[in-house]
């Protein structure tokens, strides 16, 4: 259980942070980085819930990633895996089961839509623009979490996690706008 009684610390002004081990690094560690990066992608699918009105299955939808997503900053705060095993209380990791559920999720909504044709500019409906929003975070925490995958351990189901939810966010806006009916569509050279 979290128990926050006292929101500053004074601990990080001279520009380190703890990570999930107690370890201390600077803020612009590439770990900060990754795990800052989905903590933003986070409030992003909040402001994105905004907009979606009645739609009950989608507002269900983006809670449970908000929470996969703190466990996701969870498991990238914590550098030691192996470690991290060891212990009488093994750390919140991300699991496969996390991935495959994203994965059943795409294929339901991609089968009501139909194929695309072109590439798609974001927009559309205000849900859908909030949902490329996040796509395309979701892409830079990925990017970030490669990164330092290259460093350092990092579990491979958050680096899995990462890019099916940026598919997951795509498709997601597809199903926002009207079921692909309101994409825009890019046009090639259009404005030459």
């Amino acid at each position: 259980m979290v128990v926050l009684n006292r929101i500053y610390t004074r601990t990080g002004d001279a520009g380190d942070t703890a990570l999930g081990d107690g370890r201390r690094v600077p803020k612009h560690a590439a770990r900060v980085n990754a795990y800052g990066t989905v903590d933003e992608l986070n409030a992003f699918v909040g402001v994105a819930r905004l907009e979606v009105g009645d739609d009950d299955d989608m507002d269900e939808a983006l809670s449970r990633i908000q929470n996969d997503l703190f466990d996701l900053g969870a498991d990238l705060c914590r550098p030691d895996r192996e470690r991290d095993a060891q212990a009488d209380h093994p750390p919140l990791r991300m699991v496969p089961a996390q991935v495959e559920r994203l994965e059943i999720e795409i294929d339901a909504m991609n089968a009501g839509l139909e194929p695309l044709r072109s590439f798609i500019l974001p927009g559309g409906s205000p849900l859908a623009a909030q949902l490329h929003v996040c796509r395309t975070i979701a892409r830079r925490a990925e990017r970030l979490a490669v990164e330092l995958a290259a460093e350092e351990d990092v579990n491979p189901a958050a680096i899995k996690y990462l890019n099916r939810l940026s598919d997951w966010f795509f498709v997601a806006a597809r199903v926002a706008n009207n079921g692909g009916v309101d994409d825009i569509l890019w046009v090639p050279g259009a404005n030459r």
